[in-house]
């Protein structure tokens, strides 16, 4: 699996007109085994078929049965390069990942603002057997992605007071849990979890769930940034992010939210003609504006 996501992250280089600094660098998770797993998927696979979901004219790739969780580090051209770091948790309803559209093709968009992109895959589908919480093992794989990456820092290049985590619809929701959440969804393992798993910097894209309906979040005024976009046609969603803001706001935590007035669901960076096509731009203004870039 290695050697595809290099391929498509140097095909999608080269697409966009970017270079990346070097291989990028898988690291696993856990050691052993991931927190509450209890039997083996299938293997890992792109499930997505050709008459599937395509998103401005492009299939989607849909990764499934994963089962063990990495982080892959994409670098920037060094001349470019900010210290600054992002992790991404593409969407999928907690039960694929969207892994192309909300994932290789956003850690480009990273690379190309001088951003280390780090990729999180985080296990998918949600099972019953693993926990009764469908975003349990996504947070938790989230958690520990900020942890080790953070633990990590120096080797890695970046700065260990400027990472970021961003996510997409249920990638989205995980980046809120883990960014909300007072307690560590899982017993630390080893020396990298005592690193915080709290981002430096967060950023949630049409937001997949409420996050004002679970259980353990606290919204005080420590927390991070939060930035978020949504469009105004993506059913609910719109109103999670509206409500969010209005208790973020009261909390004293800096936020910023744009709504547009159409866009849909799930359509990552991909110019689809609609107005939700520009948060890119204005989250990369976001987060010149916190310092970060």
């Amino acid at each position: 699996m290695r050697w595809l996501i290099y391929l498509m992250a140097l095909l999608l280089g080269v697409k966009c007109g970017l270079v990346f600094a070097a291989e990028p660098q898988v690291i696993e998770l856990w050691a052993g085994n991931p927190p509450g797993e209890v039997r083996t998927f299938a293997p890992e696979t792109d499930t997505s078929t050709a008459d599937g979901r395509k998103v401005n004219g492009k299939a989607v790739i849909r990764l499934g049965n994963v089962s063990a969780p990495q982080i892959t580090v994409f670098k920037p051209d060094p001349d470019i390069s900010t210290g600054t770091s992002v992790i991404v948790a593409p969407g999928g309803g907690y039960n694929i990942l969207a892994y192309d559209l909300e994932g290789t093709e956003v850690v480009a968009w990273l690379n190309s603002l001088g951003i280390t992109g780090i990729l999180l895959k985080y296990r998918v589908p949600w099972s019953a057997q693993r926990d009764p919480v469908k975003w349990k093992a996504g947070v938790q794989d989230a958690q520990r992605a900020v942890s080790l990456v953070r633990s990590n820092a120096g080797n890695l290049g970046i700065g260990s007071n400027k990472i970021g985590l961003m996510g997409f619809s249920a990638g989205g929701h995980a980046a809120g849990m883990t960014t909300f959440l007072t307690e560590r969804q899982y017993a630390p393992v080893d020396s990298h979890d005592q690193a915080s798993f709290k981002p430096d910097f967060t950023g949630i894209i049409y937001l997949g769930y409420d996050l004002l309906a679970e259980p353990g979040i606290r919204l005080g005024s420590d927390l991070p940034p939060v930035f978020m976009a949504v469009s105004q046609d993506d059913k609910d969603r719109g109103i999670y992010c509206a409500n969010l803001f209005i208790k973020l706001k009261e909390a004293g935590v800096p936020a910023e939210l744009h709504i547009f007035a159409s866009g849909g669901h799930g359509y990552g960076l991909r110019d689809t003609g609609e107005p939700a096509a520009g948060w890119p731009r204005l989250m990369a203004d976001w987060m010149r504006q916190i310092g970060v870039l």
